[in-house]
């Protein structure tokens, strides 16, 4: 075995790095559940080169092997987005000398922020290592409703869903309700496992930042005409945000409901009006869209029975993993 050696890519690693980023973006789908591909090698090198994302590579006497990638650009977590080994061979290894330098790099950054690390595809293997460095880990599950290939819209269709008490209707999203979808998604994920990942849903300030990135198109193309407001008596009690990615995949970003009115069976109404509008584009060909996606924690119950009857249809789950801020 080789002298390793893990640092921050830098120019000079540049063309010796590109065979092991380009094997990554080989096995993105198949090892890593990636739904769209990753980064050219060109772009990914222009976003290093801008600081928009970092990347730590251990080379085995001088030649890269493996690495890291990460960001900072929440402003509440450090994402650690991806490791990879070449060929996925030493991974184990690879990897403990890779997250070693990942915290040495972010130590100042992780007095006030938590890391946040989706361990998706071959990364579940790496439990073990990272819960020695003090990781704690929450289990996500990926549900699908596929508009081919499935029935989805069969059992969505079958599904019987009593109709909405007299004083709740459901209109689509308008922006004059920003603050109170704040206020009402700050409430309902305060103290879910989101938070424990992602902090800014402890406070309003971090939800504003959050929904404000939903709608201006941060994340993803933000699809108001789908996002649902459930209303009150002319009041706004819960929020189901779509937006799309890569043009064909439409993903359900928060679901949110005031607590009192939870438990009446209106999220599912609330979610049915959202995917009833994405399915009336693709019967009349307005949108390409191919899925609609969400997930859930793996011990949320009565969220992953709501979805199931809906039609949807769990695909995989995960470790998502996460470094509590060191008191």
């Amino acid at each position: 075995m080789g002298k390793f050696l893990a640092k921050l890519l830098s120019e000079e690693d540049f063309k010796g790095f590109r065979p092991v980023y380009e094997d990554f973006r080989n096995r993105a789908v198949c090892d890593y559940n990636f739904e769209l591909e990753p980064l050219s090698f060109d772009d990914f090198i222009d976003s290093v080169k801008k600081e928009l994302i970092k990347c730590i590579i251990l080379t085995e006497d001088g030649i890269p092997t493996a690495f890291l990638i990460y960001t900072v650009m929440i402003s509440e977590a450090v994402e650690l987005n991806i490791i990879h080994s070449f060929n996925m061979e030493n991974f184990l290894v690879r990897s403990k000398y890779l997250i070693e330098e990942f915290l040495k790099e972010t130590q100042q950054a992780r007095k006030d922020k938590v890391v946040c690390y989706p361990m998706l595809g071959a990364q579940k293997t790496l439990i073990g290592e990272i819960a020695r460095f003090g990781f704690k880990f929450v289990g996500i599950a990926v549900l699908r409703f596929l508009m081919n290939g499935t029935n989805s819209i069969e059992i969505l269709r079958m599904t019987h869903l009593r109709n909405l008490p007299s004083c709740y209707k459901v209109i689509p999203w308008d922006e004059k309700y920003f603050d109170e979808a704040v206020n009402i998604v700050q409430e309902a994920f305060e103290t879910s496992a989101d938070a424990l990942f992602d902090p800014r849903f402890k406070t309003l300030e971090g939800t504003f930042d959050i929904l404000t990135k939903i709608i201006k198109d941060v994340y993803a193309e933000f699809l108001p005409e789908a996002t649902s407001i459930l209303m009150c008596d002319n009041n706004p009690v819960g929020f189901c945000f779509m937006n799309l990615t890569g043009g064909q995949i439409v993903n359900i970003p928060i679901v949110a409901i005031k607590k009192e009115h939870q438990g009446r069976g209106l999220s599912k109404l609330m979610l049915k009006h959202s995917i009833d509008k994405v399915i009336s584009w693709v019967e009349n060909a307005e949108k390409p869209i191919s899925e609609i996606n969400t997930c859930t924690e793996t011990n949320n119950f009565q969220a992953l029975k709501m979805y199931r009857h809906l039609g949807f249809k769990e695909d995989y789950s995960y470790p998502q993993s996460y470094l509590p801020i060191k008191k």
